[in-house]
């Protein structure tokens, strides 16, 4: 077995032509000849029991040709290129040159990485939101808390106000004729939450346990059943029940129960730390993303098509698999979305090419800079997926090999390496404009 040849015939494809002597190839005809030769029926003969020579001579020299050249095939192929630098980025396609009384010739052609040239990745300028965490932010999410750990609470003793969750049947008519959708029982309804159309909840308000009444609204124009848009309805209402929502203390006791603090100083400063931390992932998560906009922009590269194919796969079945871990599938997927394999793809085919262009310009400067991982940054790696998958660590080492890990390890210090020379400005950050804050802006006086 042996390389003959090597060509380039365009940019990015090599085609090679190598061989597998006449040994393996016979010895993998025999081999089909005696996986096959009792499905052969030949004159004469029992099943099973016609030799080799009079098969051939009946069908063909060539009977077992196809089976045994799919034998030998792969294993040639590796033998040829295994002192070669070839890296591959698509599955080769073969075809058989010829077969003599040397052996078979066959000839290969395939997708290699492409030659990738990137400058100018020092000193990247970016921007920097720096957000501090207010007190407020700390009592906004402490509130929710709050809310998440509130027990409800029966009302027998006054009016349903805003807030309240009621139980109501309600019975829904337009045209004086019940539509689809417009009646339930024992209904529970949080008033003020907008969950019904406009009116509707307002007119619950004042109401007591055991009251029966209707409430008069009009669909809003743009309402998605067409059919009821615009249209006047009665809904005719029985209020059985009253309840709220009872609040917990913010006090010790509360930090007690909800985190491990014992006093609700401790616990709000923690909070406070984690939305701090939170905002400053985020910030830095900005930098990174302006930097990988900067790093496909200043890429040149003739990328092939099979590397956006191959990844464009990639995250159809990193797709798959978080459905397949909520209990779904992409069967399901499709079902419920009303999309198909080859939508799916195409929405995610963008953020496969930037993943191959990112990944490229990375290497890129891993080669450029010299930039090798330690033994300990390796094993810390190793440990960091054993963690996030909860599997064994000798058994991450059989699935992953340490050449995987350890160019995934530098193309991770090659990001460390850009965010450390970007220049970066910092900026405060400012909260988006609501229309309300916008409408103030607008009607405020400007100076002459």
């Amino acid at each position: 077995m042996s390389l003959k040849n090597v060509n380039k015939p365009e940019t990015n494809v090599v085609e090679i032509e190598f061989t597998s002597d006449k040994a393996a190839f016979d010895a993998a005809c025999d081999k089909a000849y005696k996986k096959n030769v009792g499905s052969i029926s030949v004159p004469g003969f029992r099943k099973g029991k016609a030799p080799k020579h009079i098969i051939e001579k009946m069908y063909g020299k060539g009977v077992f040709y196809d089976e045994a050249l799919n034998e030998i095939v792969n294993p040639a192929f590796a033998d040829a290129i295994k002192d070669q630098d070839f890296k591959m980025v698509s599955q080769p396609e073969f075809d058989v040159v010829s077969i003599d009384d040397d052996g078979v010739t066959f000839k290969a052609k395939f997708y290699v990485k492409p030659e990738v040239e990137i400058t100018d990745y020092i000193g990247i300028p970016v921007t920097k939101t720096v957000r501090e965490a207010s007190d407020e932010d700390a009592d906004n999410e402490i509130s929710d808390t709050q809310k998440r750990n509130s027990r409800q609470v029966e009302v027998t003793d006054r009016a349903a106000q805003d807030g309240d969750i009621v139980v109501i049947d309600f019975d829904g008519y337009v045209d004086d004729k019940p539509f689809e959708g417009g009646k339930a029982e024992k209904y529970n309804l949080t008033l003020g939450s907008g969950q019904f159309i406009p009116g509707f909840e307002e007119q619950i308000v004042g109401k007591n346990i055991g009251d029966e009444f209707d409430v008069n609204v009009t669909f809003p124009a743009e309402y998605h059943a067409a059919e009821l848009a615009g249209k006047p309805a009665v809904f005719k209402i029985k209020l059985h029940e009253i309840k709220f929502n009872e609040l917990p203390a913010l006090d010790d006791e509360f930090a007690k129960d909800v985190s491990e603090f014992d006093t609700f100083a401790e616990y709000k400063a923690d909070v406070k730390a984690k939305i701090q931390d939170r905002y400053n992932k985020q910030a830095d998560g900005e930098v990174e993303e302006q930097l990988i906009n900067a790093l496909i922009e200043k890429l040149k590269a003739e990328i092939p098509e099979p590397m956006y194919v191959a990844e464009t796969e990639n995250f159809v079945r990193d797709f798959d698999g978080r459905l397949r871990m909520q209990g779904l599938d992409l069967k399901t997927y499709f079902k419920y979305t009303g999309l198909d394999l080859d939508a799916l793809r195409k929405q995610m085919r963008p953020q496969a090419e930037r993943q191959v262009k990112t990944r490229l310009a990375l290497e890129k400067i891993v080669e450029l800079e010299g930039i090798k991982p330690t033994d300990e940054e390796i094993a810390a790696e190793y440990d960091r997926i054993a963690k996030a998958y909860n599997m064994e660590l000798d058994k991450v080492k059989e699935m992953v090999d340490e050449a995987a890990i350890a160019e995934d390890v530098a193309v991770k210090k090659a990001v460390d390496l850009v965010k450390e020379k970007a220049v970066v400005t910092e900026k405060a950050y400012e909260e988006p404009k609501t229309e309300e804050t916008k409408a103030e802006d607008a009607e405020a006086p400007k100076a002459e």
